[in-house]
């Protein structure tokens, strides 16, 4: 049970940390996109697209900064979800339902990015490295759920 009980929360601060340094990187969006262009020159479809957001952004950053507070915005929300996990991780079986939404909210990015993305004008293939992060995320949810259910299962034979 206590084995359990600690890859539980393994798990739910792995998923915590890693929303909360997602949202962390949306905040000098333009001074990264700025390193990885230098990391992935013009040439490639990956360097070119990179060189284009970068582009986009610091143009529209020069004229109207004020559209980057929706950066600011999206990190706030990403910090404003890993805090929702405490839940959990003071009592898993009771809180279930956290894990249940970011499983959710996992598989939601999908046709999210997929959908979106098109309308966008986002190439099909960085539509997918953003769908990743919803297989990616869903993949300690699922861990956690499972092992919720043990726990839940142990603690009911007990009672």
């Amino acid at each position: 049970m206590k084995k359990i009980q600690k890859n539980i929360r393994g798990l739910l601060l792995f998923f915590m940390i890693a929303l909360f340094i997602s949202g962390l990187t949306a905040i000098p969006a333009e001074a990264e996109l700025e390193i990885a262009c230098r990391f992935f020159p013009t040439g490639t479809a990956f360097g070119n697209w990179l060189d284009t957001v970068y582009i986009g952004l610091h143009k529209t950053n020069q004229q109207y900064p004020f559209l980057a507070y929706g950066y600011d915005w999206l990190a706030f929300a990403h910090f404003a979800l890993a805090l929702l996990f405490i839940g959990p991780l003071k009592d898993p079986v009771r809180n279930i339902w956290v894990i249940e939404f970011g499983m959710i909210a996992c598989l939601l990015i999908i046709p999210f990015a997929l959908i979106a993305g098109h309308f966008r004008g986002i190439p099909f293939w960085w539509r997918l490295i953003d769908c990743s992060f919803g297989i990616v995320g869903i993949v300690p949810l699922l861990i956690c759920h499972k092992q919720i259910r043990q726990l839940e299962s142990i603690n009911s034979t007990i009672e």
